[in-house]
C-alpha cells in the first residue's frame, strides 16, 4: 500500500548558478567599449580631440591589461591564432608600413595607431564573449546611444530653445552653417535630427543596426521582449527623422538579404536552394538595373542630387586624381584624413569645412594603398560576407545529426556585413572606427567559433541558466 512521506526522491531545489561578478563586469567593461566606438563623434563632440584621444587611449590600455593576463592563463579558452583574420591584418600591416612612402607621414601615423587601437578592442571582444554575449553588448551599446540621443534632443529643443554647438560652445553673433552644429533643435520642426553622434548619416545607420539587433533577440525569444520591440520603435523613429538616404537603401539591401535568408533555411534539397540563388540574383540584378535608371526621380525624392549631393564631381574626380599619382601603393595611409595637415586642408571642402574622408572606402582605400590595398580589403569582405552568409543559412551541424533547429542569432554577421558593403559605395566609414571593428570583430569570431553555443567556452551563460558545452 502506497504511504504519504515527507521525504521526497528528487533533490531539493537549488538556484541556478550566474555568471561570476568578474564576467559581469567584463561584459559592462565591453559595453563601454562599444559605446565609445560607435559613439566617438558624441565622445569629441563632449571633450574635444584631446579628449576623445585620451578617452581611446585609456580604453585600449585597460583592454590589454585585462587580456594580456587572459592570454597567458587561456581564459575564457585558448586565443585562435591559427583563426586570425590574417587579410583583415595584413591591411593594418600595409597600413603602418606605408608610413615608408606616405605623402603625409603625420596622419598616417596618427590614424594608424587608432587602427590599430580598434583592431585590438574588436580582437579582444571576439575572444572573451560569447556570440550570445556579443549580441546583447551590441544591443546594450545601441540602447544607449539611442536613449542619449532622444534625451539630448528633447533637453535641447524644451530647455535650451537653440541648437548646440560642441563641447557646449557659445554660439557667436551673426549667421553659422548648420553643419558645426551638435545638436540642431529639429526635434519638434520636423527637420534632420543628429542625437549624440552629431551626425544624422551616422544616427541613421546606428538605428539600422541597433533595429537588426533587437529584432535577432526578438526572434531568439530574449527576456523583455516587449522592452526591445519599443527600442525597436524608437530605432525606427530615428532612422526615419534621420532622412538619409543611404541608411534607406542600405535597409532594403539588408531586408532582401534577410528575405533571401529566411527561404534559403527552408530550403529542403539542393536543387531548391540553386532556384532561390537564381531568382535572387537576378531579381537584384533588375532592381538594380531599375534603380540606375530611375536614380534621377528617386534621389530627388529624398531630396538629394542626381551626383549624390556633390559626391561625383566635386569629391570623387579630385580622389581619382591624386589616387592615379601613385596607384600601386598609393600615397600613404589617413582613415580618417586630417583635415588641418597641409596634405588635406581645404583640398575638398563642403559648406566650408574640410572632408576627412573619400565618401566611398574603395576610392578612399585606392588613395591611401592603391591597387595593393583594394586587393586585401576586397579579400577581407568577401571572405566575412562568405562565412557570414553560410553562417545564416547552413544548419547547425557538428555530428551525424542533421536536424538541428537554426539560430536568429546567426542572422546578424551577414545583415552587419551587407550594410557595410551597401554603405561603403557612398561613405567610408566602413574601413575606420566602428566599421572596422565590426569587419574584425566578425571575421575573428566566425573564424574561431562557425557555431552559435558550440565551442565558445566549456560553460556558457545565457539568462541566467548554465548550460553544458554540446560534446
Amino acid at each position: 500500500m502506497a504511504q504519504y512521506t515527507k521525504h521526497p526522491v528528487a533533490a531539493p531545489p537549488t538556484a541556478p548558478e550566474r555568471e561570476s561578478t568578474g564576467h559581469l563586469l567584463l561584459r559592462a567593461y565591453v559595453i563601454l567599449i562599444l559605446f565609445a566606438t560607435f559613439a566617438h563623434s558624441a565622445v569629441y563632440n563632449l571633450l574635444g580631440i584631446l579628449g576623445a584621444g585620451v578617452v581611446l587611449a585609456v580604453l585600449t590600455l585597460a583592454t590589454l591589461g585585462i587580456g594580456i593576463p587572459m592570454l597567458a592563463r587561456s581564459r575564457p579558452q585558448p586565443f585562435r591564432w591559427r583563426r586570425l583574420p590574417w587579410t583583415a591584418l595584413g591591411y593594418t600591416t600595409l597600413a603602418l608600413v606605408s608610413v615608408a612612402w606616405s605623402q603625409w607621414r603625420g596622419p598616417t601615423l596618427l590614424t594608424w595607431v587608432l587602427l590599430a587601437a580598434v583592431t585590438v578592442n574588436a580582437l579582444f571582444i571576439a575572444h572573451v564573449l560569447t556570440w550570445h554575449e556579443i549580441v546583447r553588448a551590441l544591443s546594450s551599446a545601441f540602447k544607449w546611444i539611442l536613449g542619449l540621443s532622444l534625451l539630448l534632443e528633447a533637453w535641447v529643443s524644451l530647455v535650451v530653445h537653440g541648437p548646440l554647438l560642441p563641447n557646449f560652445a557659445t554660439i557667436p553673433e551673426g549667421e553659422i552653417d548648420p553643419q558645426w552644429y551638435w545638436v540642431r533643435d529639429n526635434l519638434f520642426d520636423g527637420g534632420r535630427i543628429q542625437g549624440i553622434v552629431g551626425n544624422a548619416n551616422l544616427l541613421a545607420i546606428v538605428s539600422l543596426f541597433a533595429i537588426i539587433t533587437f529584432g535577432v533577440l526578438f526572434a531568439a525569444r530574449a527576456r523583455w521582449r516587449t522592452t526591445l520591440a519599443l527600442w525597436a520603435l524608437l530605432a525606427a523613429y530615428f532612422l526615419f527623422r534621420t532622412s538619409s538616404a543611404t541608411a534607406f537603401v542600405c535597409a532594403a539591401a539588408a531586408a532582401v538579404v534577410l528575405a533571401v535568408a529566411l527561404l534559403m533555411r527552408r530550403a529542403t534539397t539542393p536543387g531548391a536552394r540553386t532556384r532561390i540563388y537564381v531568382v535572387a540574383i537576378g531579381a537584384t540584378l533588375i532592381g538594380v538595373i531599375g534603380v540606375w535608371l530611375a536614380r534621377e526621380p528617386l534621389l530627388a525624392l529624398l531630396g538629394r542630387s542626381s551626383d549624390l549631393t556633390g559626391r561625383s564631381d566635386r569629391i570623387w574626380t579630385k580622389v581619382l586624381a591624386r589616387a592615379g599619382e601613385h596607384p600601386i601603393f598609393g600615397n600613404g595611409f589617413s582613415s580618417p584624413w586630417i583635415p588641418t595637415d597641409p596634405a588635406f586642408d581645404r583640398w575638398i571642402t563642403d559648406h566650408d569645412i574640410t572632408v576627412f574622408h573619400a565618401h566611398n572606402m574603395w576610392l578612399d582605400v585606392l588613395l591611401q594603398l592603391g591597387v595593393v590595398g583594394i586587393v586585401l580589403m576586397a579579400v577581407a569582405y568577401g571572405s566575412l560576407l562568405w562565412r557570414s552568409w553560410f553562417f545564416a543559412v547552413d544548419r547547425p551541424r557538428w555530428d551525424l545529426h542533421a536536424a538541428r533547429t537554426f539560430s536568429p542569432l546567426t542572422l546578424l554577421p551577414s545583415l552587419f556585413t551587407v550594410v557595410l558593403l551597401v554603405q561603403g559605395f557612398s561613405e567610408s566609414t566602413p574601413i575606420m572606427l566602428w566599421g572596422w571593428m565590426l569587419v574584425i570583430l566578425l571575421s575573428f569570431k566566425l573564424k574561431s567559433v562557425p557555431l552559435v553555443g558550440v565551442g565558445e567556452r566549456d560553460l556558457l551563460f545565457e539568462r541566467g541558466a548554465r548550460q553544458r558545452r554540446v560534446p
